[in-house]
């Protein structure tokens, strides 16, 4: 029997064909040069979020803050009986300015000339600073930051519909850098705080201000980091991407849930502008800050008395530790409520009230949180050995003050 090439190429090919369509190889879509973006599949993109609405609900919270500032200015006086003729030869001896040759003056009939009243200072108003703020109460609270009102002598609230409020500080904390204003208004719109400790890196933020004075800008990006220490900063700041300027100082840093969850306070960049690192106080210490100035107008910290630093290796095999862990005293301060505990130079700090202290921050701050007066207990390391003691905190300025 004669073999056709022909027939016998073709039947390969069908058989070949019939063979890949039964693998399961996914489709891939690949849109004509000549194809509108519309009629391009959708497959393997990736949707951006759309901050329209969340702007539109968010933003009448946000407010704008300018500072003033008096100075004194005092007025030039010159010398009793510096006459015209004076003046001239003032002028054209260190100006070189000749002027024109001035009538001499009438020698007055009484036998004593009164010398002029001296002038007293006069206050002028001038311009301090510009920043961001946002109310967290329907009857006119705004939370900011320290440094945007930190020597104030006016402070104006304007917000976005154009209404203009002098505003009376509540209370300001430097070290925390956060202040609460209160404008006389009511049925405002606030912004709903979130949660800050539930925060994950990676996820969608958005910052409303006024950087360059220009009210109502809107930023995103992302979570970068969490829980930064800053110099000697006892805040675990929320570092991002979102761009931050001069002004924006004092915004929120809102989720996608239209929560504040965080407040705008500093950047990093080695040209005074944004360059990608922005860095937020979260809002759970800033509420924490909030409630106590709203109370009180202060804020009460607490101390122990005790210098530390974070636990190096060699100091943890030393101490016949396992692993870096806790926070290492270098010194105790006599009188103060770790010396009487029975705290020594040495000892190494694991936990605070039956939680992990990881770094010298975390005993810091957590010390920090705590009401004066009130007992801490401590689970320290010693010689080989695990002890526990109870210690009373005092209040920082109190303590600073004996």
């Amino acid at each position: 029997m004669k073999y056709d090439f022909k027939t016998g190429n073709f039947l390969k090919i069908l058989f070949l064909v019939g063979f890949l369509f039964s693998l399961d190889i996914p489709q891939i879509a690949i849109a004509a040069e000549g194809d509108s973006p519309s009629s391009q599949s959708s497959v393997g993109r990736r949707a951006y979020p759309d901050f329209a609405d969340l702007v539109e609900k968010t933003s009448p919270a946000v407010v704008n803050i300018r500072t003033t500032e008096k100075i004194q200015l005092q007025q030039q006086q010159l010398p009793p009986n510096f006459s015209p003729q004076d003046q001239a030869e003032f002028f054209r001896r260190f100006f070189g300015i000749p002027l024109p040759n001035f009538p001499q003056p009438q020698v007055p009939q009484q036998p004593q000339q009164k010398a002029p009243k001296a002038q007293t200072p006069q206050d002028q108003e001038q311009v301090k600073g510009t920043g961001s703020g946002f109310i967290i109460d329907t009857n006119g609270y705004i939370l900011t930051n320290a440094h945007v009102v930190d020597g104030a002598t006016t402070i104006y609230v304007t917000l976005t519909d154009k209404r203009e409020f002098k505003a009376k500080l509540i209370g300001s904390d430097l070290k925390s850098d956060i202040a609460l204003v209160k404008i006389e208004a009511s049925n405002l719109q606030k912004l709903p705080i979130g949660e800050s400790s539930k925060i994950r890196v990676g996820e969608w933020v958005l910052a409303i201000g006024s950087p360059f004075g220009l009210e109502n800008t809107v930023s995103a990006g992302i979570i970068s980091a969490k829980g930064r220490d800053l110099n000697d900063n006892i805040t675990p700041f929320i570092q991002t991407d979102v761009a931050i300027n001069p002004g924006n100082s004092g915004g929120p840093l809102i989720n996608m849930k239209g929560e504040a969850i965080g407040i705008n306070s500093q950047i990093f960049s080695k040209s005074g502008g944004y360059m990608g690192i922005a860095f937020a106080i979260p809002m759970d210490e800033a509420m924490h800050v909030a409630d106590q100035l709203k109370a009180n107008g202060k804020i009460s910290r607490g101390r122990i008395g005790v210098n530390i630093g974070d636990v190096t290796k060699e100091q943890a095999e030393a101490a016949g530790l396992i692993g870096r862990r806790g926070v290492r005293v270098g010194a105790v301060e006599p009188g103060f409520p770790a010396a009487l505990a029975g705290i020594e130079a040495g000892d190494i700090i694991l936990k605070i009230n039956d939680k992990d202290v990881e770094r010298a921050q975390d005993l810091s701050r957590a010390v920090s949180e705590v009401k004066p007066g009130n007992k801490v207990k401590l689970q320290i390391w010693r010689k080989g050995a695990l002890r526990e003691m109870s210690v009373t905190v005092v209040d920082v300025d109190a303590a600073r003050r004996t």
